[in-house]
């Protein structure tokens, strides 16, 4: 079991030597990887090998395939894939087809010993939601949002990689990118319990998620999603999620502070694990100071979570293929 209540990010397609010590000596829950970090199939399985080595143990590895503009790992090694929502658009039935898609994405990711994806993507989408997230949702209806979001969750867990449900509560009616600002959102709880968080609690037995760096004003919280514990609450209670819940990179500019600032804030506020994901060594171990250890109810959690890893079911990928175009109208 892991000690520390982080997930970090490497610095580039090889552990380095300050990483092996780092790691061995803080153990992190677990790594996710980025373009930086991928050059080729050999390179990868090295990769995940080698940062489980340097923590002892079958770490969780994360990444960020959804397709369109956020994936990772691309042609020539890899398929490369529309956009979420220019998927769902062209398929009679969209359900079936990303089902298809992120069985297929699982393939891929564990065949290089990935075992979790940043994935599905609940955010309900609008006529308003800045560029950065509108085409990686599944829609703008919260039932075909949730629909989508469960085939995608079975898919990867079928292929034996763990979904991570983000960003939640809601991060769909969100005009700025979480990126470079703080999203502030001003619609009321109906509204928004309505519509942004529906496909949240519909989900709410995945054995992850992630938070939003975002501010709903409406609700009186004192800080994003990510820090606050008005909203932590929320997404525990009202939402009913029981998994392990980890923040969204505490690098992006949305949140404010030091890296141990942003870290000691978001373990406060309730998140589990802080997700920190610049590759930086200093950042790093700020952050793991910050963040200390696993909290007892913490760990329990990441124990229900890694227990649903299984080994994938065997497919027919030609078949799983052939399937999918068909739905594509190719």
């Amino acid at each position: 079991m892991a000690s520390g209540a982080a997930i970090f990010g490497p610095e580039g397609r090889a552990v380095t030597d300050w990483e092996k010590g780092f790691f061995r000596e803080y153990d992190p829950l677990g790594f996710i990887l980025f373009a930086r970090n991928v050059d080729s199939p050999e390179q990868l399985r090295r990769l995940t090998g080698d940062l489980r080595d340097a923590v002892g143990r079958d770490a969780p590895i994360l990444i960020d395939q959804e397709g369109g503009r956020v994936q990772r790992m691309r042609a020539p090694h890899w398929r490369d894939w529309l956009p979420p929502l220019d998927e769902v658009a062209r398929s009679p039935d969209p359900a079936r087809a990303m089902y298809l898609r992120y069985r297929l994405i699982a393939a891929e990711l564990r065949a290089v010993g990935i075992d979790a994806n940043c994935a599905p993507c609940a955010d309900v989408a609008s006529r308003n939601t800045h560029a950065f997230l509108r085409n990686r949702c599944y829609g703008t209806d919260p039932a075909l949002v949730a629909r989508i979001g469960r085939a995608v969750a079975d898919a990867l867990l079928a292929g034996g990689v763990l979904p991570v449900l983000k960003h939640m509560p809601g991060h769909g009616r969100a005009w700025a990118d979480s990126h470079v600002d703080l999203p502030k959102v001003r619609a009321g709880y109906d509204r928004l319990s309505a519509q942004d968080f529906a496909p949240f609690e519909e989900l709410n037995d995945l054995p992850m998620g992630m938070t939003a760096h975002i501010v709903y004003t409406a609700l009186g919280q004192d800080g994003p999603a990510t820090q606050s514990p008005e909203m932590i609450r929320l997404i525990r209670e009202e939402l009913g999620f029981a998994g392990l819940l980890m923040s969204d990179d505490i690098g992006m500019e949305a949140l404010s502070g030091s890296p141990a600032t942003r870290a000691a804030a978001t373990i406060a506020a309730g998140c589990d694990v802080v997700l920190q994901c610049n590759g930086n060594a200093i950042d790093m171990a700020q952050v793991a100071a910050a963040a200390g250890a696993l909290r007892p109810e913490a760990a329990a959690r990441v124990e229900a979570a890694l227990a649903a890893r299984r080994p994938p079911d065997a497919i027919d990928i030609p078949a799983l293929e052939a399937e999918f175009e068909a739905l594509q109208g190719r």
